[in-house]
């Protein structure tokens, strides 16, 4: 009889050999991004979102030369430093007449949030904060901070196909 251990670990290797069924397009959404107002095609409806500047503190213990025969010592500096400028970006987003803004499909919305885990709240078909707190979460994580629900970022949750213009 073959211990138990041996067929875990085999079914184990096993497992690692099947391949993972990736998500409808990269899983990101940063590249869906524009830098400038685009040209809407008929049947496409664009969002402009403003990122923030962004900026860090950043504290540096500095050695200042002996002078004098005195012992050399260290000073604190803090200076503020840019991580990335304000800009804004534009980004599609689901048409009305594909369906959003309705109460079918924000309820849509917020069950697959909750099936990924970042939405707690009753579906209900409702817009509200807690439903846009979750769109900001999910979208953030792959690069798109805005609570404003993204085109690709709803295909990619499946909500809408990805025939959509």
């Amino acid at each position: 009889m073959i211990p138990l251990r041996i067929i875990m670990v085999g079914a184990l290797a096993l497992a690692g050999c099947t391949p993972a069924v990736p998500p409808p397009g990269d899983g990101t959404l940063a590249a869906a991004l524009a830098t400038a107002a685009p040209e809407p095609a008929p049947g496409e409806c664009w969002h402009a979102e403003v990122l923030p500047a962004l900026f860090e503190t950043v504290t540096e213990q500095v050695v200042v030369p002996a002078a004098n025969g005195a012992p050399a010592s260290v000073r604190t500096e803090t200076h503020q430093r840019m991580v990335r400028p304000r800009r804004e970006v534009w980004f599609r987003v689901v048409c009305p007449a594909q369906g959003a803004g309705t109460p079918d499909f924000t309820a849509t919305l917020q069950r697959a949030l909750k099936a990924r885990g970042v939405y707690a709240a009753p579906v209900t078909g409702v817009m509200d904060g807690e439903t846009r707190a979750a769109i900001r979460r999910w979208q953030a994580a792959r690069g798109l901070d805005s609570d404003e629900m993204s085109l690709e970022g709803a295909r990619v949750l499946g909500i809408v196909p990805g025939g959509f213009k």
